[in-house]
């Protein structure tokens, strides 16, 4: 089924595929229809969600991330909740029917290891929403595999570094399910990144390898996070700039980064941080924020006292927009970038004397 949605208030519209998650929208229309060729800032209603099934993580007290060189940011080893109910999951659902595209399956551990899996991923594709989620791999079976293929638009293994790594990508991909690696970059990881991109370094069959900045939330080290004074940088940007057997891509917080040191990407293809503007995250006990990255809940509006649609409209969410709004006046770049993170400004891999974005 496909969607074409009018946004009315922001004056644009966007389009949708409930089978494959495809997602378009144009510019800001003028009072004739015709696209402006500016994007809009915002929507009335969140496009992509991202769900926070789980609670906790089954890995946790293991340290299966550490291990890999993963910092969790949501705090895995340490905080223990109840995954979300299914009833809370299909009131989320119904909330989204018609005006959302995707719901991003995560939370506090592997999305594929929730005891109703299944019926969550049944849950979404009643309701015409695409589910897609992140897992470790390590917990991933045949079966699991299988409803994947069902249900899924597609699914990410990060890259733990490790024989359950390569397995769930195997199990994935013999499957006949879109593949993704999900590589998280940082101080630690990015000479490895280069290398492995230098020599196409990836298993054969992926879609894709999507590029997350390490952020310094939950139990992610400052120590880690990349400087825009990296020298490293510029030799991993001009391998995002090559062609390769896989497509790549990047998290919003790296697009800053693409913005001051790539020189062949074309730009429109970009989109600069989206919490709050066309995106949002629900925890497992139904708090709402702009970002998952918020793990102290500063823009945190209950789902128990409030709807989504109220939700979006808050004041705590207004105030987490006019960072994005107000950040960087004086920069020929703004439109483009927005100033970055205004959870964590220290991530934003820019050095323009321009640059001002807050944390406030």
């Amino acid at each position: 089924m496909r969607y074409m949605v009018e946004d009315r208030k922001y004056h644009f519209k966007y389009a949708f595929d409930t089978e494959t998650g495809a997602y378009i929208r144009t510019g800001i229309l003028d009072e004739n229809g015709k696209d402006t060729g500016i994007d809009p800032f915002q929507g009335t209603f969140p496009h992509l969600i991202d769900v926070g099934i789980m609670g906790h993580c089954i890995h946790g007290k293991t340290g299966l991330c550490a291990k890999a060189g993963i910092e969790c940011y949501q705090n895995g080893m340490y905080q223990e909740e109840s995954n979300m109910s299914v009833e809370d999951f299909c009131q989320v659902a119904k909330q989204c029917e018609g005006k959302t595209n995707q719901l991003a399956l995560g939370g506090r551990g592997d999305p594929d290891q929730h005891e109703a899996f299944a019926e969550l991923l049944e849950i979404s594709r009643a309701h015409h929403l695409v589910p897609n989620f992140t897992t470790s791999g390590y917990g991933m079976t045949e079966n699991i595999a299988k409803l994947c293929k069902k249900y899924c638009g597609a699914v990410a293994v990060s890259w733990y570094r490790s024989s359950y790594t390569l397995n769930a990508i195997k199990m994935l991909l013999d499957a006949g399910v879109k593949t993704n690696i999900h590589y998280v970059l940082g101080k630690n990881s990015i000479d490895e990144a280069i290398e492995r991109l230098g020599h196409d370094d990836f298993p054969s069959g992926i879609n894709a390898v999507i590029f997350l900045l390490h952020k310094p939330v939950g139990q992610g080290m400052i120590s880690n996070v990349l400087s825009p004074e990296e020298p490293k940088l510029s030799l991993f940007f001009a391998q995002m700039e090559k062609r390769h057997n896989f497509l790549l891509g990047m998290d919003s917080c790296l697009v800053p980064g693409a913005i001051n040191f790539c020189k062949k990407i074309n730009m429109a293809s970009l989109d600069t941080c989206e919490g709050g503007r066309f995106s949002c995250y629900i925890s497992s006990d139904m708090r709402m924020t702009p970002c998952s990255f918020d793990q102290k809940m500063k823009y945190a509006v209950s789902l128990r006292k409030h709807t989504i649609a109220e939700a979006w409209e808050s004041l705590p969410f207004q105030r987490f927009r006019n960072h994005l709004s107000n950040s960087c006046p004086n920069c020929s770049k703004r439109t483009l970038c927005m100033g970055g993170c205004p959870l964590k400004p220290q991530i934003v891999l820019c050095s323009r004397e321009e640059k001002k974005n807050l944390e406030q």
